[in-house]
């Protein structure tokens, strides 16, 4: 597996992940919706207290299972000490690692990953293995339904750490229990330019949600990119988690869509302006950062979502805005750039990709 490695990068960077292609429930708010599970080997030390044999027996474990599993007969492995920190950087921005899983140095760091880049596992992350499926749309129960099946697979050779009354042990005590995090990433432009994202945030963390930006935890919220998930795992069922998380994502869809409506009937002209002004300078521009670019390709997919401006597709944009993130671009051009270099390899990207359209 491991020779295959710059073949595996290549197609990584050639590829396009399926859960951004702007389908499924809600997707005109919901991005996408993602469920991940934690899981640690019983009688194994969690990874942070585990040595270099223990975190072998760890890999050795779970390497077994996908070999001799067929439904993973097609998934490709990469170990992540055999990558560069741009490589590794490269799939915290495809979403197959966390960006916690590059700021650990330990031994035998691994990640698995579907050719459709929705379902992801890492081996000796901050747990023994952190699973996660992604979809586009507000699609929780349906990743349910499948991460659910792939867990048990993965139980069948692999013994879990779990008790009665605890659940799942997990290196983190907030992920007790059922270890599951739900998050549905949402795009909320409206909410945002009618000032009232702030009093929902705040709203969501009393009643124990977290919210992050484009890149998950530790990251910012760019282009009006919001990642809401539960942080309770303690208590509920897997089941009561995401039939929350779907009634409180449905409520703030009810008010972006309310507060889009708002905006078109008072201020339509003004967001037109908008619309084009950000498609002229993303296809204009010739040197544009990364946080420049998300805010443009936000304004333009508000556009598109209210047909402001016509041929765009939302699967074009929300792919655009996974490509112009830095690690990506470099590996692109497959060599390290300064932030200059960068930039200008930025806005070439942007204009050759919406120049197939209007």
């Amino acid at each position: 597996m491991i020779d295959r490695k710059e073949k595996i990068l290549k197609s990584l960077v050639k590829s396009r992940a399926n859960w951004l292609n702007g389908k499924g429930p809600l997707s005109n708010v919901v991005v996408s919706s993602r469920i991940r599970l934690a899981r640690n080997i019983n009688n194994i030390p969690f990874t942070s207290r585990a040595n270099k044999m223990e975190l072998e027996k760890v890999f050795k474990i779970v390497q077994k299972v996908f070999n001799e599993n067929a439904i993973f007969s097609h998934f490709n492995h990469l170990l992540l000490d055999k990558l560069s920190p741009l490589e590794i950087q490269f799939l915290t921005e495809k979403n197959l690692i966390s960006r916690d899983f590059i700021q650990m140095n330990n031994s035998y760091r691994s990640c698995i990953f579907n050719r459709k880049e929705t379902l992801s596992i890492m081996i000796n992350e901050e747990d023994h293995i952190r699973i996660q499926l992604l979809s586009a749309g507000l699609q929780l129960k349906k990743i349910w339904k499948a991460i659910n099946e792939i867990d048990d697979e993965i139980e069948k050779k692999a013994i879990y750490a779990f008790q009665s009354q605890e659940g799942y042990l997990t290196s983190c005590p907030t992920n007790l229990g059922t270890g599951m995090r739900g998050s549905v990433m949402l795009h909320l432009p409206a909410l945002v330019m009618q000032n009232r994202i702030e009093e929902i945030l705040k709203a969501l963390s009393k009643i124990g949600y977290a919210v992050r930006g484009f890149s998950g935890e530790g990251s910012k919220a760019m282009g009006n990119l919001f990642q809401i998930s539960n942080q309770l795992t303690l208590g509920l069922s897997e089941e009561e988690i995401i039939e929350n998380l779907i009634r409180l994502c449905k409520k703030i869809v009810i008010q972006e869509n309310n507060e889009r409506k708002n905006l078109f009937s008072s201020v339509r002209k003004e967001l037109e302006d908008r619309t084009w002004r950000a498609y002229g300078l993303l296809r204009n521009a010739r040197i544009i950062s990364s946080t420049e670019a998300m805010a443009l390709l936000s304004k333009l997919r508000f556009g598109v979502e209210l047909d402001l401006i016509p041929k765009i597709s939302t699967c074009k944009l929300n792919q655009l805005m996974q490509m112009v993130q830095p690690a990506y671009l470099q590996m692109v051009v497959g060599r390290s750039l300064d932030k200059l270099e960068r930039d200008l390899q930025r806005a070439t990207l942007v204009r050759k990709e919406l120049g197939k359209y209007i």
